[in-house]
């Protein structure tokens, strides 16, 4: 299901625009303190879940796009695991993206996602862009589980939950990235104001 970009700057100015301290509401903070969250470079919180023992050693063209080529010969983990949290004071996980072919699952809440899937027949910054919301609506087009592709980059919004008390809504998911993440970004792969 498509999603019109002008939704998400409606729901991003009224969670940005409210409470501007940093202290999350009551039940975000438990589920933070649960997981043993800390806050991620991209927004949101995050906490590793797993990290294969076993190795595989990256080949140029094999497991990663193109312009990770300077990874070849590198040994990582066949995959890890996170888990990734957006909040009302940690509402936008900004533009990135990951070497690797990522698996997102959802676990509660709802959100929208933007994928900037890079077409490298037609130059290496010509993109075709893909919106969708995340959710348990199943039949209203949302969906539970979504896979980016290395390489692409994506962002990703919380979308308030009009069921819960103010500043509770969240967007709780996991992620798997095979070959494993280092989580270490370049420039080239974080777009942040």
């Amino acid at each position: 299901m498509e999603v019109p970009l002008q939704e998400l700057q409606s729901w991003q100015l009224s969670l940005t625009s409210a409470d501007r301290s940093h202290v999350e509401g009551a039940g975000v903070q438990r589920i933070i303190d649960l997981l043993n969250m800390e806050t991620h470079i991209e927004g949101g919180y995050f906490v590793e879940t797993d990290r294969d023992a076993r190795q595989i050693t990256l080949e140029s063209g094999k497991f990663q796009p193109a312009q990770y080529s300077h990874n070849t010969g590198e040994q990582r983990p066949l995959s890890t695991s996170i888990f990734y949290l957006l909040t009302p004071k940690r509402s936008i996980g900004h533009f990135h993206r990951n070497a690797s072919r990522t698996v997102h699952t959802l676990h509660q809440g709802r959100g929208i996602y933007v994928i900037l899937k890079n077409d490298n027949d037609h130059g290496p910054y010509n993109f075709q862009i893909e919106t969708f919301r995340v959710g348990r609506d199943i039949a209203g087009g949302e969906r539970l589980q979504w896979i980016v592709e290395g390489g692409n980059y994506k962002a990703s919004f919380l979308i308030p939950d009009s069921s819960v008390e103010e500043g509770e809504s969240s967007l709780l998911i996991s992620e798997v990235m095979s070959p494993a993440s280092r989580l270490e970004l370049s420039n080239a792969d974080l777009f942040v104001d």
